[in-house]
Parts: C-alpha cells; sequence; structure tokens
C-alpha cells in the first residue's frame, strides 16, 4: 500500500524586496574586498551564500566565470568537483572551497581507477563525461558536458564513435533518447534526484493543479516521463519567466527555488518533495555555511591544488566542452 504523504509542501512566495544582509554577510563582503576574491556559487547553495555571491548560476556558467575571473582568489561554494574544475581552467589563481568534505555521489560512483581499467579493456570507446566528476576521471574522458549542453555535446560526436556515458546513466538515459543515440551508461546516479518519486510529484501537483511540473534529467525516467518540462537549472530559470503560469513545481535539489524566487519574483514555486519530506536537500551542497564562507575567507583556507599532469589532461575535454557550447 502506497505510504501516505503527511506533510506541507515547501512553498516560496513572490517577495517584493531581498532581505537585508546580516553582519556576517557584510563581513564576507568587506572580506572578498581585502582578499581581491570573488565569490562563485551554485545554484544548489542556501540563500545566504547567494545573496553574497558574484555569481550564481549552474556548472556550465560557473565554468566560464572561473575560467575568466581576473581576482586573486575564488572562494567557490559548490561541491569539491566544481572547485577543482575551477582550478583546472585557472590554475593560476587561489581557489577555496568552505568544505572540503562537499562531495558528490555522482563523483564517488565513478573512480578514477575503474574508469581507466574500463577504456583499456575497450580502448576505442569515446568518453562523454558529465561535469560531476572527480578531476581524474575528465582527464580520462574526451569531452566533458553539463545537463545542460549534453544533448549538444552528444551530437557532434562522430556517428560511429560508441559512446561511453559517466557517471550519471540517468541524465545519459535522457540524453540518449533526445539524440536517438545509443551510448553505454555508467551505473551511477544522484542520490538527491533519485528520491523523487511519481507519487510524491503527483501529489504535490494535485495540490497545485495549474501548477506546471519542471524535473532536473537527473531524475529517474518514471519522474521525468511525467514533468512537463525537463531541464537543467538554469534552463529552469528561462522556463519560469516563459511559461503564463504563476504557480511552479520545481523537481530538483531545494536551494535552486532561492535562485528562482529572485530571478523571478513575481511567481510562487513549491520544492518538489520526497515520499518523506516536502523538500529535497543534497547533504553535500548543504555542508557549506555562511560561517565557513567567513572562514575561508579569514585563513585562506582549505585551498584546492590539482597536479599538474593531471590538471592538463583535464583541462583538455572542459575546454573541448567551452568552444563546443559556443557552436
Amino acid at each position: 500500500m502506497p505510504a501516505v504523504l503527511n506533510y506541507e509542501p515547501l512553498v516560496l512566495s513572490p517577495r517584493s524586496e531581498a532581505p537585508r544582509l546580516t553582519p556576517i554577510q557584510e563581513e564576507i563582503i568587506a572580506l572578498k574586498r581585502e582578499r581581491n576574491a570573488v565569490i562563485l556559487a551554485h545554484n544548489y547553495q542556501i540563500e545566504a551564500i547567494q545573496q553574497v555571491a558574484d555569481y550564481v548560476g549552474d556548472s556550465l556558467g560557473l565554468s566560464y566565470q572561473a575560467q575568466s575571473a581576473q581576482a586573486d582568489v575564488i572562494l567557490f561554494c559548490g561541491v569539491h568537483f566544481m572547485a577543482e574544475t575551477a582550478k583546472i581552467v585557472n590554475p593560476g589563481r587561489t581557489v577555496l572551497l568552505p568544505d572540503l568534505e562537499a562531495g558528490c555521489s555522482l563523483s564517488d560512483s565513478c573512480p578514477a581507477d575503474r574508469l581507466a581499467a574500463y577504456k583499456a579493456a575497450n580502448p576505442n570507446v569515446y568518453v562523454v563525461a558529465y561535469i560531476n566528476c572527480s578531476a581524474g576521471v575528465k582527464a580520462l574522458s574526451d569531452v566533458i558536458c553539463t545537463s545542460g549542453n549534453a544533448v549538444k555535446m552528444v551530437n557532434q560526436i562522430p556517428a560511429d564513435r560508441e559512446i561511453l556515458f559517466v557517471p550519471d546513466q540517468n541524465l545519459g538515459q535522457w540524453v540518449s533518447q533526445k539524440t536517438g543515440r545509443q551510448m553505454r551508461l555508467w551505473p551511477g546516479s544522484c542520490y538527491a534526484h533519485v528520491m523523487f518519486t511519481v507519487q510524491a510529484v503527483e501529489k504535490v501537483r494535485a495540490q497545485f493543479p495549474g501548477a506546471p511540473v519542471v524535473a532536473h534529467p537527473e531524475c529517474v525516467q518514471a519522474v521525468r516521463d511525467i514533468a512537463d518540462e525537463v531541464c537543467s537549472t538554469e534552463l529552469m530559470v528561462k522556463f519560469a519567466k516563459e511559461t503564463p503560469a504563476n504557480e511552479i513545481i520545481v523537481v530538483t535539489e531545494s536551494g535552486m527555488l532561492h535562485r528562482l524566487r529572485k530571478e523571478v519574483p513575481h511567481k510562487t514555486f513549491i520544492a518538489g518533495p520526497t515520499d518523506t519530506c516536502a523538500c529535497n536537500d543534497c547533504r553535500f551542497m548543504k555542508m557549506n555555511t555562511i560561517e565557513k564562507v567567513r572562514d575561508a575567507f579569514k585563513t585562506m583556507s582549505p585551498q584546492i591544488d590539482v597536479p599538474e599532469p593531471i590538471r592538463s589532461a583535464a583541462l583538455i575535454p572542459i575546454q573541448r566542452m567551452l568552444d563546443w557550447s559556443k557552436r
């Protein structure tokens, strides 16, 4: 018998003005100027961090921002692989990550040594790596992709090449369906996105019958199939601006709702629920706190370093992605 979902949905209603900065946020801004730093934050960070960031976006936008950064210091509010990517594309900058333990289940699912062994056994395979992977895996890949450009990346790979998509099997399945390309899929997934279920989404949809459902492609196919739109976090902003609906159900990590309310302040956003919770937080993304951001500036640590042989090898497929994305 299906579980009964006994909780109220998380709803972010329109807000006329942004909240005032707290003393610790003001301190961070002062420290940022003192260190000649830039703060980059992923869409899944808490609202307090998003408010002090110079740029908030998805992995693709953050990669461009990191590469073009002229500041001495990049403080990256995200997870470990994102800070590594910033160091790979801009090695001359000091890159800080508020909490070194902020990892990723997708990155953990594909260790570099296992991918190296797979490539040794399948030397002709073309490796497309979702950016949610370690620097070591990037160094073994042919091209990197994000959820926002994965379809575009795969469409530019020669038709006669056999593709291995790592590490997200759900995103890979979605890309395969969108492109018509058969691909080998690495058995990895985002632990947070696979917690969304049809039952939970349909329950909240019944409470907001006029609200379209927009879901991230890291969700399982059953959830993607009932969504009105499946897209990356960046494209969720575009969808929210263009849809005539005033209420939107957002099936991804809960931090995205803060970005949406800032960018589309006149609409209401409802967090996609799970079977047990009204919203879905990534425990790794939430390891970064406003206090840790301040302390990172104070101590200039933890710093991210990528050994040069790995960094230079990883830069090749990342740069290929950045170049192909402009085509």
